[in-house]
């Protein structure tokens, strides 16, 4: 059980609050005395009292002490609190704190200070966040709750803000996405294929493809009428990619299969579930596509260098492209081998030499006794390229190109001993001519912007047609008034 504390620290939405708690002999009577006084304001006032209290400046400073708090950073405002409300003499004062991380940077901005957290802090400081507008009378409470709404609302937009303000993170969701299509249509298309093989067995052989399989079932089913059918010819061939010899060969062996009949209603079930294999195999073509335009915009330096889908692995296995960045080659080198390197450490024998680079072009290419140099090389040159494609304003897929560039010619080097350029000249280059480039990037950038900005401006100007009309429904609404003054008169 931890000792009783002297004062307790409360972080409220407003400022900071120091509370003086009562003494007590021994540590074991406090918690049921606070237990005791949580329902009635009065006798918890008489456990602990507010000391001092120091508002924030404005809404900003309570953000950015929020943020530092949030992070267990000691800020120079609570600090300078600290020194100046607690006991000069901190040695025999103990102070109670709710955060255990904050505790260590404390101790190192004020080392005569002894803190203490948990145990009795934590029903200590409960009993504060109910009783807090009885302990603090002089405090406008009325606006207490606006300032808690909004500093939540500040708090959480600036988290969302940094969460989401890389593309890493709809990277990380989406090659997740890829990576289980990919086993849900191999697992449909082995499914079809030995469903509908019953009715045609042939067609397999011919066309071992499993979106054009599916896609030909759904044409096709009923084998019987394939024979003499110029449209459905046309469509299978259209398939097959324009294949007649191919198309030519599955009407022939429809015509002659040895597969049995099937009922209507099965072969209705096996049209439902081709096309949904085929809708699915589009759909993963398309999340391709996605991935590879994401990863320009978000990696370009990593993708020029290993690959989309390969660097998109990477970066979700890290958890995002900072991350990534902060990775030593060494690391960047076995990502994704690590229970074979929690293996290898406990059985004391090999190391992995790749993780996930292993799907990588370059270390299928490198001969077998270079695989573990090549692999070394390369997560060196991914380390560069995520850094750069993390850190840079504009990032652009110069550096990426120059990259891959050396790792081709580090495995020319490998096979016959051409020795490459130096580094310090390739980045040189690379350097000039990513200026280039980000120079045209950013004018682009310019130019969309400024053709948005007169979109907008053209949307909210009234158009003389707009004008016309608004003025004509003036003159009518104006009209009716002016006959029953008219009218009025005749009366009269």
């Amino acid at each position: 059980m931890s000792e009783v504390p002297h004062y307790v620290l409360y972080e409220h939405a407003v400022g900071y609050a120091l509370l003086k708690v009562k003494e007590f002999e021994d540590a074991g009577l406090i918690i049921p005395e606070v237990d005791a006084s949580i329902a009635d304001s009065a006798k918890f006032g008489a456990v602990v009292q507010l000391s001092s209290f120091d508002p924030f400046k404005n809404t900003e400073a309570a953000l950015e002490n929020c943020n530092s708090i949030s992070e267990g950073i000691a800020h120079a405002d609570l600090i300078s609190f600290l020194e100046s409300n607690l006991p000069q003499k901190k040695k025999k004062c103990l102070l109670g704190i709710n955060d255990s991380k904050l505790a260590g940077s404390l101790t190192e901005a004020i080392p005569d200070i002894k803190l203490v957290f948990g145990g009795v802090i934590t029903e200590i400081l409960r009993g504060i966040r109910v009783h807090f507008e009885y302990l603090a009378k002089s405090l406008p409470h009325h606006s207490l709750a606006k300032a808690q709404l909004s500093l939540g609302h500040s708090y959480s937009r600036s988290k969302v803000k940094f969460d989401v303000h890389r593309v890493d993170n709809m990277v990380i969701q989406s090659i997740a996405l890829l990576d289980q299509l990919d086993k849900d249509i191999n697992l449909f298309g082995m499914r079809i294929r030995e469903w509908y093989s019953y009715s045609f067995p042939e067609l397999f052989r011919i066309v071992p493809d499993q979106y054009k399989y599916a896609r030909l079932a759904v044409t096709i089913l009923d084998r019987s009428t394939v024979a003499d059918n110029e449209e459905m010819l046309a469509t299978i061939t259209e398939i097959v990619e324009g294949d007649e010899e191919k198309a030519a060969e599955i009407v022939e062996a429809a015509r002659t299969s040895c597969g049995m009949d099937i009922s209507e209603l099965d072969l209705i079930n096996i049209e439902r579930f081709a096309n949904r294999v085929a809708q699915l195999t589009e759909y993963r073509q398309k999340l391709h596509e996605y991935i590879k335009d994401r990863m320009g915009n978000c990696a370009p330096s990593l993708s020029a260098l290993i690959g989309e889908q390969v660097g998109a692995r990477l970066i979700s296995h890290a958890g995002s492209l900072t991350n990534l960045s902060k990775y030593p080659a060494s690391t960047v080198q076995i990502l994704g081998a690590e229970k074979a390197l929690f293996r290898a450490l406990k059985t004391r024998s090999a190391t992995p030499k790749y993780g996930l680079l292993f799907h990588s072009s370059f270390i299928g290419r490198a001969s077998a006794k270079n695989k573990g140099r090549v692999s070394r090389f390369l997560a060196n040159k991914c380390s560069i390229a995520a850094r750069i494609d993390c850190f840079s304003d504009v990032p652009v897929t110069t550096f990426g190109e120059h990259l891959r560039a050396q790792v081709e010619e580090r495995l020319k080097y490998f096979e016959t001993g051409e020795v490459p350029q130096k580094n310090l000249v390739v980045m040189a280059k690379a350097q000039e001519e990513a200026k280039e480039v980000q120079t045209k990037v950013l004018k682009k950038k310019k130019k969309a912007a400024k053709k948005a900005k007169k979109v907008v401006e053209e949307e909210e100007a009234p158009t003389p047609v707009a004008v016309k009309r608004a003025a004509d429904d003036e003159e009518e609404a104006e009209k009716p008034k002016k006959k029953k003054k008219k009218s009025k008169a005749a009366d009269e």
